[in-house]
């Protein structure tokens, strides 16, 4: 009989979770998979993961008060060892306890046992002077490959800004099955101008108010404002298309309406079943391929598959794990099915685009091209309470991006428009 894997500490678990990223480029939430991870207390895993993320937000930090250290890179182990320290260190860690636990990762490695010294010896340096150090670096830049395209959108400031936003993280916001105020006085938490319930601090979701209740989901504020841009009433015969993890799919099936939600992975449909169960909404799950579905609807909302750059503050493995190098296939499955959702559409039926992107070809220049290709499609106008007017585009979308409401957390890079076809 197999035994089943001992569980990993939660620092060792983060390291693995860091190379994952950084070495193979797969996503946080591909490498937090199998048994390993399985094995752990939640409260491990969260820590693990807690860590993973801190260090790859920081990463350029980290390795800016390193290189004076060292002579030459150590083994990438020992290197992101090093690098989990620092970030410790610099959060606050207790210095004794980061420094025996580095070595004694270092020293678990029959190939880096005989580093034991050195790590010993950087970190011993950095004890003191690494928090004031860290304090007045940069804040860290997005890789090239994203950088570039987004300082030819948006400015080199502008840019400056998200990435501000980018390492600052992200709060947790929660969409109200009812009340949004009810909610904030339950959990503790704002109601902010566009309805979602921010939550000053962190902590287990599945602990709060009225999560055993299904009162609330997880859910960005930005990410929250395509469902309420559509604004399905009841009875209307709905499509969510690419419909998984199902935040969208709950708020609209909160309004009565008659919910068809369509995502071509069963496994994440699971969550959509599980979710809706929970909060006790009712949607009808169907797993196939948004380019082939058929039927005739009042209102659809596509989420396209996009390259999800809008999500970095709260996903900060993403530019490490990608490269760029699929949008243009993204963006050419996001026209195709937005040119399918059209032709779903009953006469003067509504239809929101989005995408969480900060990628005009992915959002801006969809909208544009696709008012070009279907005679009688036209925007409407975003009419939403809390937005800013100059979030309005030139084609008639609402362009969302991780630095608007810095002094209140930030939100997602999104971009939506509202459809109709005369």
């Amino acid at each position: 009989m197999t035994q089943p894997p001992k569980p990993m500490s939660a620092r060792r678990m983060a390291l693995r979770l860091i190379e994952q990223v950084l070495e193979h480029r797969n996503l946080l939430s591909e490498a937090t998979q199998g048994p390993g991870w399985q094995a752990m207390t939640p409260q491990d895993r969260a820590t693990a993961q807690r860590l993973a993320l801190e260090v790859l937000r920081g990463l350029e930090r980290a390795d800016r008060l390193l290189k004076p250290h060292l002579r030459k890179a150590p083994p990438v182990f020992v290197q992101n060892v090093l690098r989990l320290a620092v970030v410790e260190l610099c959060m606050g860690g207790a210095a004794h306890g980061v420094v025996n636990e580095a070595v004694t990762l270092v020293g678990s490695n029959p190939k880096t046992r005989h580093m034991k010294g050195l790590v010993n010896a950087v970190l011993r340096k950095l004890v003191d002077k690494a928090p004031e150090e860290w304090a007045i670096l940069r804040v860290p830049r997005l890789p090239k490959w994203l950088r570039g395209p987004l300082v030819a959108a948006w400015g080199g400031e502008a840019v400056l800004a998200m990435e501000a936003a980018h390492f600052a993280g992200a709060p947790l916001d929660l969409t109200a099955k009812g009340d949004p105020q009810t909610l904030a006085e339950a959990t503790g938490g704002t109601v902010l101008p566009t309805g979602s319930v921010r939550l000053k601090a962190g902590g287990q979701v599945s602990a709060l108010p009225g999560y055993d209740a299904g009162d609330f989901w997880v859910q960005d504020a930005a990410a929250a404002l395509p469902a309420r841009l559509l604004s399905a009433q009841p009875g209307e015969a709905v499509l969510d298309m690419c419909a998984a993890p199902g935040g969208k799919t709950m708020q609209l099936a909160a309004t009565e309406a008659s919910v068809t939600a369509l995502d071509a992975s069963e496994t994440r449909m699971g969550r959509v079943h599980q979710n809706l169960a929970r909060t006790g909404l009712d949607a009808t799950i169907v797993v196939g391929d948004g380019l082939e579905h058929a039927g005739s609807y009042d209102a659809i909302l596509l989420d396209a598959p996009c390259s999800a750059t809008g999500t970095i503050r709260r996903h900060p493995d993403l530019p490490y794990a990608r490269e760029g190098d699929d949008i243009g296939a993204l963006i050419a499955l996001q026209s195709a099915l937005l040119d399918h959702a059209i032709g779903l559409l009953k006469p003067n039926g509504r239809l929101v685009f989005c995408t969480c992107s900060l990628i005009p070809d992915e959002g801006e220049c969809q909208i544009e091209e696709a008012l070009s290709r279907h005679s009688g499609l036209k925007t409407i106008k975003p009419e939403l309470s809390g937005i800013d007017p100059d979030w309005i585009t030139e084609e008639g979308g609402l362009r969302l991006r991780p630095d608007y409401w810095s002094e209140q957390g930030g939100m997602d890079g999104f971009y939506m428009a509202l459809l109709t076809r005369v």
